[in-house]
């Protein structure tokens, strides 16, 4: 008769040092600053991005901002934005760094470049970020048997080089002080 009891109050000790290491372990990361990335505020309310259209990361840089800045349209005067982002020199370049031993190609290594350039509206002075250089690369396999996976799998690194590149930019327009735009 004794069995139940012990069973019972052993199952409430688990359940009671569950919800304390639950209970710490929340306190812990909350207490060591994690925080879910929130949308990024900024010290300007208009921009216009050049040249227009512009290569793919212009194109994703310009949706990416939402509703948080206007960005300019084409036949808008540059006098009305704030500031002036100039994309330029977007180039993706596809090098092999590996060869096996009859010389076909095993591994290659794709990248993307871009230069920026930043300056207020008015162009007086020295320009916020003039000639900036991003690049990202990544390491690719190749294999001559699966040439089409392959050619899938480069769109999709490119593609996820582009949106770390757009984002890489978005962080260092946020970090502009709305003193830097006077």
């Amino acid at each position: 008769m004794s069995t139940p009891t012990s069973l019972t109050t052993g199952t409430t000790r688990r359940a009671a040092l569950q919800w304390a290491g639950l209970a710490l372990a929340s306190t812990g990361l909350a207490g060591c600053g994690f925080r879910l990335r929130g949308s990024q505020a900024f010290a300007f309310q208009r921009i216009a991005i050049g040249p227009q259209p512009g290569g793919a990361v212009a194109q994703e840089l310009r949706r990416s901002f939402g509703s948080a800045v206007q960005v300019l349209a084409a036949n808008e005067p540059l006098t009305q934005a704030q500031l002036v982002l100039t994309v330029t020199n977007e180039a993706r370049e596809k090098v092999v760094v590996g060869v096996n031993s009859s010389g076909q190609v095993r591994e290659l290594q794709l990248r993307i470049r871009v230069l920026l350039q930043l300056r207020t509206a008015q162009g007086k002075g020295k320009g916020i970020i003039e000639g900036d250089e991003i690049v990202q690369q990544r390491d690719i396999s190749y294999s001559e048997s699966a040439a089409l996976a392959k050619e899938a799998e480069e769109a999709l690194l490119y593609r996820d080089m582009q949106s770390d590149i757009v984002q890489q930019i978005l962080r260092r327009l946020a970090a502009i002080q709305a003193g830097q735009l006077d």
